[in-house]
């Protein structure tokens, strides 16, 4: 097998199934070698079973490919460390990281608990920053040791992290949280061959269960704008060599479509040159407000 990423190992979480699965088999396609990483949690994070990563596993291994599974929990410093000594253990080298490992737990503010708050957050966000922090860890030794690094690092956000979910307020925040560590993982990995992007897919997943309506969901024309291997091709760009130019940057994925985020900016400014009174201010934002563009709508509000 051979294509724009012969030769190269990759690490994909939540592989085991729907967009995680699409992209190991992509990258296999492509000529990379894939550590497979899914704990065969349920969509809400319930249970655990190492079938759907070895199930990938055998899928490519039939596609002619390589690739091993792992089950490590990569919310836990150990289970994330492990992650990365199982590619090089088994491929000597880790070139790309995609980390897309998550679940939902859905409830409007006033009836989330304390535990749905907190899973979310570790599953996405923690579950984000760990990888990054011990494959990051693993480039800047062999960049410091004079080892050439050309690494990728490809994470996973969503609508809802860039515009907010009803009843997706854990989900949200975990999201744009994010949207701000590929930023700033993008600004302070450069410096050692390595970039970082995000990526904002819309599929038919376990996760979107009722938000993809049944007009939507299924083919037209033949093309089923919402299958989740309709992701796989920008994001196994993203870990190509062919990408190196591309970083810090936000892109929505869905169907055949691909769009770049623009994200926040400074908008228009009053500045009085003194402290303000309160009861100007009101005026201030007002004309501001006149200048601004409203923003986009919270989704399913």
């Amino acid at each position: 097998m051979g294509g724009i990423c012969d030769g190269r190992v990759v690490i994909v979480t939540g592989a085991g199934r729907g967009i995680g699965r699409e992209h190991a088999l992509e990258f296999a396609r492509q000529g990379a070698r894939v550590v497979v990483n899914d704990l065969g949690t349920g969509r809400e994070g319930d249970g655990r079973s190492a079938g759907p990563a070895l199930e990938v596993v055998e899928e490519i291994r039939d596609l002619g490919g390589r690739a091993v599974a792992n089950s490590d929990d990569v919310t836990e410093w150990g289970g994330a460390a492990r992650l990365v000594k199982t590619a090089l253990s088994a491929f000597g080298r880790l070139d790309v990281l995609v980390n897309n490992a998550g679940f939902v737990r859905d409830r409007m503010l006033v009836s989330m608990t304390e535990q749905d708050w907190d899973d979310v957050i570790r599953v996405h966000l923690k579950g984000h920053f760990l990888p990054l922090r011990h494959a990051g860890a693993h480039w800047r030794e062999r960049s410091e040791a004079g080892d050439p690094v050309d690494a990728r690092v490809i994470n996973t956000s969503s609508g809802a992290g860039l515009f907010g979910g009803a009843g997706q307020g854990n989900h949200s925040a975990a999201t744009a949280g994010v949207v701000a560590l590929s930023r700033v993982a993008a600004a302070e990995l450069g410096r050692y061959g390595v970039t970082v992007n995000a990526i904002v897919p819309t599929a038919r997943t376990r996760m979107t269960e009722g938000a993809l309506t049944t007009t939507t969901a299924g083919p037209v024309d033949g093309f089923d704008a919402t299958h989740p291997a309709n992701i796989a091709p920008l994001v196994t760009w993203l870990g190509s060599a062919g990408s190196r130019h591309v970083t810090g940057r936000v892109f929505e994925v869905e169907g055949g479509a691909v769009s770049l985020a623009d994200g926040w900016r400074h908008g228009p400014r009053a500045d009085r040159g003194a402290r303000w009174d309160p009861a100007d201010i009101g005026d201030a934002v007002a004309k501001l407000l006149l200048d601004t563009p409203d923003p986009e709508p919270v989704r399913g509000a």
